[in-house]
């Protein structure tokens, strides 16, 4: 008797059926994670601070570690005491990309909702307004392209190659990069595990002793963990680079 694997075709892992709504609202899986995504972020915060006690501990120590971690790993990295004024803002990014990105390692539900790029596309454009608005807003539009574009000390016949480089950088390379990242490693690691998950189960119904050979079972568990790895860097490298941006637009003139 022949045995053969049998795959679903890859639009299965980025086509979702609409739940209810219909072309309206068109609420699927997805959609429903990004509302649970937002009522876990406000849920965690809101239990933390209810009760605050003097030695933080459970639910509050973890709120203020993670509150502690955006200060002073990222903005007083970054942009500095100024900075702080945008933690609140820092927080819930990080915090909401990070119980997305989790998603994907968790049983049943197994779909990272930064995988679709609506929502990369959509925060990469939010932290591009921003950054925008304050870079004008702090030195005017003409001071704060003058600062953008020409780099300190550089001769100025340099300036003819290098003022369309940094335009190019700073009006379409540094949102879409922001964006591509995020979506393209969850999306990828989201592939990466469905197709070993698949070949693992498809192992099991052939013969259920080869699944704790090495590459099959075993590897899939080593996968998971990397990726709950990849989570956590997806947010910090989205965060982190937002607050690089946001920093860059408040820093004076060279």
């Amino acid at each position: 008797m022949n045995l053969a694997l049998e795959f679903p075709p890859i639009s299965h892992l980025v086509e979702w059926p609409i739940i209810f709504g219909g072309d309206t609202l068109g609420v699927n899986k997805v959609v429903l994670e990004m509302w649970l995504a937002v009522v876990i972020v406000f849920a965690f915060f809101y239990v933390a601070s209810r009760k605050q006690q003097l030695v933080p501990a459970g639910v509050q120590n973890v709120a203020e570690s993670t509150v502690d971690f955006i200060r002073n790993g990222i903005i007083l990295q970054t942009i500095g005491e100024e900075g702080l004024y945008w933690t609140p803002y820092l927080l819930v990014l990080f915090s909401f990309i990070f119980v997305g990105n989790l998603f994907e390692i968790i049983p049943v539900i197994q779909m990272p909702i930064m995988a679709r790029i609506a929502l990369p596309f959509f925060m990469a454009v939010l932290t591009y307004v921003f950054y925008w608005f304050l870079g004008i807003k702090r030195h005017g539009l003409v001071g704060y392209l003058h600062k953008s574009l020409i780099p300190p000390g550089v001769p100025k016949a340099m300036l003819l190659l290098l003022v369309p480089i940094e335009f190019i950088t700073l009006v379409f390379t540094q949102p879409f990069s922001l964006m591509v990242r995020l979506f393209a490693n969850m999306f990828a690691g989201h592939l990466l595990l469905t197709t070993f998950a698949i070949i693992s189960a498809a192992l099991f119904a052939l013969q259920w002793q080869i699944v704790i050979l090495p590459f099959s079972g075993f590897l899939l568990i080593a996968l998971t963990g990397f990726e709950l790895l990849v989570a956590f860097l997806q947010a910090f490298i989205f965060t982190i680079l937002t607050a690089v941006y946001i920093g860059n637009a408040l820093a004076s003139e060279h």
